[in-house]
């Protein structure tokens, strides 16, 4: 079977919740990890909601990067979709995990659109 694309499902803990609670901050992460990755970046829309938290998409032409942030609990949860041959999802990772200061963390990696060859 041939993947069309790669997902990694993050959870990322014990982060900096200074860094999970501030718009920029997120945004910048993800427009960082989309440029390691070799994605094209498309656009980028992020929120803040109140108490405190931070959502938002990074749309690349390979797909999309997308995150939801709980400073509260240090904690944030990254999908990062990418298709095509030449992205490296892993690269963006490691730049979001970097970005945060996760203490630890767990990646789920899916294998998406699996055609036979």
């Amino acid at each position: 079977m041939k993947a069309l694309g790669q997902h990694l499902i993050l959870e990322l803990y014990g982060c900096r919740a200074a860094a999970l609670s501030s718009v920029s901050a997120v945004q910048d992460a993800m427009l960082k990890a989309a440029k390691a990755a070799d994605a094209t970046i498309i656009d980028s829309i992020f929120h803040h909601f109140k108490p405190y938290g931070v959502s938002g998409v990074v749309v690349i032409a390979e797909s999309h990067f997308a995150i939801h942030t709980w400073p509260e609990h240090q904690y944030a949860s990254v999908d990062l979709f990418t298709c095509g041959a030449k992205t490296r999802p892993w690269e963006a990772f490691k730049v979001v995990k970097k970005k945060f200061g996760a203490a630890h963390f767990s990646v789920m990696k899916m294998e998406r659109g699996l055609l036979p060859k």
